[in-house]
């Protein structure tokens, strides 16, 4: 009945699973990764993004606990990239011992698109690194917010199933 099915979306704790029913996998990432993107615009409307990797090193050592999430981004061109793929490996680590959600995707031009990231800004600075972007949770007013519930249940399922870093597309706009 009707009622039934208000209550049943009215408990938010429900899985993935349940949420998409037993659809294929593409389409359960596809909702997992528009989550992220919504995600990333509530948190960078109330100021809860670190953008850069070196930025976000240096809150994580600060303040791990008021992070949520951890994202890292890269693209082909990224993979040769030694440097950065060691930053990562650290900030992988890092956020396991921490207990600290972690997602890797591709697309940071997507990234880009939905942070309204120019190539440069309006005074020629260089634009930010968007490799990688901590969610962070404001002391005052945390981020209620369902796209970062359904990420962090899509988190946990991955390190049930022993994924610690789930992987998801994000395509352009």
């Amino acid at each position: 009945s009707n009622l039934e099915l208000v209550e049943y979306y009215s408990e938010f704790n429900m899985t993935l699973e349940e949420v998409v029913g037993t659809n294929s996998t593409e389409q359960k990432m596809e909702t997992v990764s528009q989550a992220v993107e919504e995600l990333l615009v509530a948190a960078q409307r109330q100021d809860c993004l670190t953008v850069g990797v070196y930025e976000s090193a240096k809150l994580m050592n600060v303040d791990p606990d008021s992070v949520v999430l951890c994202l890292l981004a890269t693209d082909e061109e990224d993979e040769d990239d030694i440097a950065l793929q060691i930053h990562f490996t650290l900030l992988q680590a890092f956020c396991c011992d921490n207990d600290i959600n972690i997602v890797r995707v591709s697309g940071v031009r997507r990234l880009s698109q939905l942070l309204g990231e120019d190539t440069e800004d309006s005074n020629g600075n260089e634009p930010r690194d968007l490799h990688c972007i901590l969610v962070t949770n404001p002391p005052v007013q945390p981020l209620q917010c369902q796209a970062l519930q359904h990420v962090s249940s899509f988190c946990e399922q991955s390190r049930c199933s022993n994924q610690w870093v789930p992987y998801l597309e994000l395509r352009d706009g």
